[in-house]
């Protein structure tokens, strides 16, 4: 079977990660082995799959169902690797094997194309909201995650050299940071990335996050990106401000997280996001995010 990668996953590559032509070029050949490798059955290439890595639809040789990852190094595969690990099926998609091949996961099956944004949008934040609960566990002693005072940093350089239309938002951002940094409460694994997208239907539970980008810090910090999801249909509707403002304050009172710190990193979150966009040359999503940003 041909390994093509859909093309979601190389305009997005091809956006955010070095290289990334090197790794898709060979992708064909590197799938190949770790289906070899494994003695699986490949049923099909998800598509239009994710952004940052392939997902292959597999059967095991006693025929469970199983889904192979491939991920480029600069998505650190091996983070994402040691997180599954450590949740051990406990709100998250189970790894299925014990031995590493650098770059390839696998998976159990959950239903690639039933997220929880399928479900109206209160309902759809209240699943989400209760999966990553169960995420929220401490790191392990000898963890080498990234914090996400040092994710941050390297985000806070990029954006100052933002345009100048947007540098008051940026600055609100970067102060808001440095003060939310000043006094972090108790740090926890996060998954890094949360949305309801990220949130598949599964069997063995109703609900099962799926690929994270692990980061040890505050929960507010994973909560931010949860509260611009569908920014769209924020924005489509005259009440998107006000509907912003109580998202915040139900959010943060359904999972004990304080009210402020979980406003100040959604407006750092949304303006790393726009910022990004602006640059590589995403201007629509980029006014999306940048106007949500204002409304905080």
């Amino acid at each position: 079977m041909a390994f093509e990668p859909p093309q979601r996953l190389v305009r997005a590559l091809g956006e955010s990660v070095p290289d990334a032509d090197d790794w898709v070029d060979k992708l064909p050949d590197t799938a190949g082995q770790a289906v070899a490798l494994r003695e699986l059955t490949v049923e099909r290439v998800q598509v239009p799959g994710g952004r940052s890595s392939l997902v292959v639809l597999v059967r095991r040789p006693d025929g469970t169902p199983a889904v192979l990852k491939l991920v480029p190094p600069r998505s650190r595969p091996e983070s994402e690797r040691a997180a599954l690990a450590h949740w051990d099926g406990r709100g998250a998609v189970q790894l299925l094997e014990p031995f590493v091949t650098e770059g390839v996961l696998l998976l159990e099956r959950l239903h690639p194309d039933v997220s929880v944004r399928s479900l109206p949008e209160a309902k759809a934040l209240l699943e989400a909201a209760g999966t990553l609960r169960r995420l929220w566990v401490e790191p392990p002693d000898d963890h080498v995650f990234e914090t996400v005072a040092e994710r941050t940093g390297r985000q806070a350089d990029a954006m100052r050299s933002a345009p100048a239309e947007v540098a008051a938002l940026v600055r609100a951002a970067l102060d808001g940071r440095e003060s939310l940094l000043a006094a972090p409460p108790e740090e926890r694994l996060l998954h890094g990335t949360f949305r309801q997208s990220k949130v598949l239907s599964g069997t063995r539970a109703p609900w099962l996050a799926v690929g994270p980008d692990p980061v040890v810090g505050e929960c507010a910090f994973d909560l931010a990106r949860l509260v611009r999801d569908r920014v769209e249909d924020l924005i489509a509707t005259p009440s998107g401000a006000a509907t912003t403002r109580r998202r915040v304050k139900r959010l943060a009172e359904s999972l004990e997280v304080d009210q402020e710190r979980l406003r100040g990193w959604t407006l750092f979150r949304a303006v790393e996001s726009g910022v990004r966009a602006l640059r590589v040359g995403r201007p629509r999503d980029a006014e999306l995010l940048l106007e949500f940003a204002g409304w905080l």
